[in-house]
């Protein structure tokens, strides 16, 4: 359906009918024509659960927050500060600029790439270098870096995924145990590394790079502004989702609740966002709750996404399908190809859904009742099909990042999957060898 409709709602919406008509006809032995009724309480029911309620507010808000730091014109000032001192004098210092503001905002992908966009377009275009390598580095490093990182909603989207489960360790410690071992974002960030530090690109890029000529575009002027509009709400949010982490796990970071974390510093940051609006007189109360709305307007279809890949994943856990799978790859699949297989199947899934958390989302309830039933070390089971779903999120042709990433760039979709798509191809190589190599060392 993704790659006849180009529709990823329509697709989760059928996957969820489908689940829901297999488990009347195998389970419970009603009719097969009660499956709608049944896909709608399994959301209520998904919806009801504060875990997945908290992710979906969070995922709201940061719809308003993006809206007041873009319509304030904090980013712009913060472009104009920065250029005014001098900072970027050469190709290698406008690439890294720009790699380091995706990493600085990890809290959400979207946000992440948009800030990185709007900054650096003036920057790439005075250099010469592609809008297309615009929008490959500012991809490339945002979905990786917030699977790093796992401070903001990815973390807690995942750790909402993995409470549902009884494991030997706790599922902040598995979660923060991915990171050395999620091969996949961490040699899409090396190889965007390679191409700032070498400043050389490679493959279709590069005849967008020799084809590119300066047009003299510059980012478009807004009213004078203040860099805080954009620094304060986004530093506050940093340190304060580390604070609650910390709150929420009596003094231990690792065992905070995720989801109750990004949810406060996200409100909070949203709030101060909105008093820095009413202060400086730009906008009056109305207006910035209109553009609050508006932003979250915005994601709306997003939220949706992430509503019914968790209504999959609950329906997928009652028809019992990981359990399943669990038995087949058991019986005809050697061990040390469990782990690369599972990372192949998070990324064909991820790029032809678009979705990284609906990826997260069906293939965490495959991959558990692994970890149980085999003893596959839990951490590196999890970063494969993390690493998986971060595939299609930044090279897929309908995730939202992708799109988000052409438009803050300005650079057309479709020259943005295929210049990119080379780069994300030769990292998914090489991480499949990379799990190879660690399944033969850690599982024997």
């Amino acid at each position: 359906v993704v790659f006849w409709k180009k529709e990823v709602i329509m697709a989760l919406l059928l996957a969820v009918l489908s689940s829901e008509a297999l488990i009347l006809l195998s389970v419970t032995g009603d009719g097969v024509l009660l499956a709608p009724v049944n896909a709608i309480e399994r959301t209520i029911d998904v919806a009801a659960s504060p875990g997945n309620t908290r992710i979906l507010i969070f995922s709201i808000l940061v719809g308003a927050l993006l809206a007041y730091i873009r319509d304030s014109g904090g980013v712009t000032a913060t472009v104009n500060w920065l250029t005014g001192k001098g900072i970027a004098r050469s190709k290698r210092q406008v690439g890294s600029l720009t790699m380091l503001t995706g990493v600085a905002v990890f809290i959400e992908s979207n946000l992440s790439v948009l800030t990185a966009g709007i900054f650096a377009r003036g920057l790439f275009d005075k250099f010469k270098m592609s809008r297309a390598r615009l929008a490959y580095i500012i991809d490339s490093t945002s979905a990786p870096v917030c699977i790093l990182i796992l401070l903001n909603g990815w973390g807690a989207f995942v750790l909402g995924l993995l409470d549902g489960y009884e494991l030997e360790q706790s599922s902040a410690s598995i979660l923060w145990g991915t990171v050395p071992l999620n091969f996949y974002a961490l040699i899409t960030l090396a190889i965007v590394v390679y191409t700032i530090v070498k400043d050389k690109v490679h493959g279709p890029m590069a005849k967008e790079d020799a084809a590119m000529t300066h047009t003299g575009t510059v980012i478009e002027s807004e009213p004078a502004t203040k860099v805080r509009f954009m620094v304060v709400p986004l530093v506050l949010m940093v340190v304060s989702m580390a604070g609650f982490m910390l709150w929420t796990g009596d003094g231990v970071l690792a065992n905070g609740s995720g989801s109750k974390s990004v949810l406060y510093a996200t409100i909070l940051a949203t709030v101060v966002a909105y008093f820095l609006l009413i202060l400086h007189k730009r906008f009056t109360h109305h207006e910035a709750v209109e553009i609050g709305f508006k932003g979250m307007g915005e994601l709306l279809p997003l939220v949706s996404i992430v509503l019914l890949s968790m209504t999959l994943g609950a329906s997928l856990k009652v028809l019992g399908t990981g359990v399943f799978v669990a038995g087949i790859v058991g019986e005809y699949l050697p061990l040390v190809l469990i782990v690369p297989m599972l990372f192949l199947a998070g990324a064909v899934m991820s790029f032809t859904t678009g979705t990284s958390w609906g990826t997260f989302a069906i293939l965490i309830p495959i991959g558990v009742p692994l970890i149980q039933s085999l003893g596959l070390p839990p951490s590196l089971v999890i970063a494969a099909i993390l690493g998986g779903g971060v595939f299609g999120d930044h090279c897929s042709p309908i995730s939202d990042t992708s799109a988000v990433s052409s438009i803050a760039a300005g650079c057309d979709l479709l020259t943005h999957i295929c210049t990119q798509l080379p780069y994300a191809l030769t990292a998914g190589g090489l991480t499949l060898v990379a799990y190879v190599i660690a399944s033969i060392i850690m599982i024997g």
